[in-house]
Parts: C-alpha cells; structure tokens; sequence
C-alpha cells in the first residue's frame, strides 16, 4: 500500500499543447539510474515543515530535495504548482509545506477581545440544571461536482480515503494484472510516467481548472502527455508497480486536495 500526504495546492499549472501520440501503448520511460537507486529509501509518507522553504542549489532535483526533506516527490511538486518535467532552477524558493495550512511561527495571532461583563443571575432556590451535552454527530461532506464521474476500474475497494490520514488518500481497486484502467471524466493527460517513486507507472488526468485524477501502479500506460481521454477510455493496464498485489490506486484532487472518491463516484 501507499502512503501519501495532504495537499491543498493546485497541481498543475500549464498543459502540453497538444496530444504526442494515438492511445497507443507507449514507452515505458524510466527514471535516471541515480533516481532508481533512490527509491528503495525514498520518503513514502511526508512530513510537511511549516513556514519552511528550501532554495534550489545546481544539480538538486525534486526528488533530491523532497527525500532530503522527508517530503514525497509528488507532494513537493503538487505544493509548488510544479509541471512536468518537474524542472527546477537554482534560486528557485520551494515552500515544504502546503498552501493554505497554518504555518504555526508565521500565523500572528489576533489581540485578544476584552471579554464583556458578565451578568450575575439572581439567586434561585431550583437546582442547576444539567451540564451533560449531547454528542456531536459527524456528517461526511458533501462535494459539488458538475463531472459525470465513472469508475476507473472494475473491481473491489480493498483500502478507502480516510480524511486526515497521509497513508489514505485515495482508494485501491484490487483485480488482475492487465484489465482496463480507464479515465474517471473527460480531461487531458497532464503525466504518464514512473519518474514519482512510490506510484509505480502513473497517469495524471487534469479535467477542468479545478479536478484532476491520479492512476497509480499500473503494468502499462496507454497514453502520453497531452492527450485528450474521453470518460470510460482506457488509459493503461492494471499492474502492481510499486505495490504488492495487482490493483489500482486511485486518487480525486480537488484544487490540490485529495477527497474521497467513493463520494463522487457512482454507487454500486
């Protein structure tokens, strides 16, 4: 199983112009030898620094950065909004964290309000009544979507999104190796490689400016950066690159944020 870590930054900033190949079985593109040799210790789980940020030294990579750092490489990228081929440059100003969340040393807090008098109640011969409150009943969010959502693959879900967990952020389909992994709603193909150790062979679909949807460990993709899927296309190959069983991990971002499929997803 995988684990990951919250974000709340938007993934991707710009798309490829246009579509590099028919869906058509690609070339598997590995990552450098140095990259590779990286992975058995690579970061699983990140561990975001607050108020933190790291300059770009010559020859760092974002993956050199985020291990360095105890941040996973998707992670660090998803936080700083940066495309493929995830290029840095030295000088360049990287946050460790992600958008939005409270940087604790950074956060000034507000002057406190005085508080306002109190009135004194008269006084009553009745007993105080009782101090017992009720339970707070959680209810699941509700997300507002207008895409047409479809499974993306055939199957049972073996682990669910757990809000708050940065092992749980999305949903796994077991099945077998090999069977059809389609795209979840129209959209562009934004990645299709195995350059962010931990996913295995991964495809990102960007649908609108704000929803976009991650495949993980496949055994082959089908497509490649830019080019446009229809909803219910298949898009790769069901595999267990960097897991260990065949399944597929599936992922819905909203604005950088991972949310739970199941809750946009048709039920079944």
């Amino acid at each position: 199983m995988m684990r990951r870590m919250t974000t709340q930054q938007t993934l991707l900033a710009v798309l490829t112009a246009a579509a590099l190949a028919s869906c058509s079985h690609s070339r598997v593109v590995r990552p450098p030898a140095q990259e590779r040799a990286a992975a058995e210790t690579a970061v699983r789980v990140s561990q975001p620094k607050y108020g933190a940020v790291a300059v770009v030294q010559r020859g760092q990579t974002v993956y050199r950065i985020a291990t360095e750092n105890g941040i996973t490489a998707l992670d660090l990228a998803l936080w700083n909004a940066i495309p493929p081929p995830y290029t840095i440059y030295p000088g360049q100003r990287l946050r460790l964290y992600p958008g939005g969340a409270s940087t604790g040393s950074n956060v000034t807090a507000a002057p406190a309000r005085p508080a306002a008098p109190t009135a004194v109640p008269p006084a009553t011969s009745k007993p105080p009544a009782s101090s017992v409150t009720a339970p707070v009943v959680v209810k699941p969010a509700v997300i507002a979507s207008t895409l047409a959502w479809q499974w993306p693959a055939d199957g049972s879900v073996v682990a669910t999104f757990v809000s708050g967990n940065p092992t749980r952020q999305g949903v796994d389909i077991a099945g077998k190796s090999g069977q059809p992994v389609r795209a979840a709603a129209d959209g562009v193909v934004v990645y299709s490689g195995s350059g962010l150790v931990g996913y295995g062979e991964l495809v990102i679909v960007k649908h609108d400016a704000q929803w976009l949807t991650a495949y993980g460990h496949n055994r082959a993709r089908l497509v490649n950066e830019g080019a446009l899927v229809k909803a219910g296309q298949q898009i790769a190959e069901m595999g267990r690159s960097g897991a260990s069983r065949d399944m597929l991990h599936f992922e819905i971002r909203q604005d950088g944020k991972p949310v739970d499929p199941q809750l946009l997803l048709p039920k079944r």
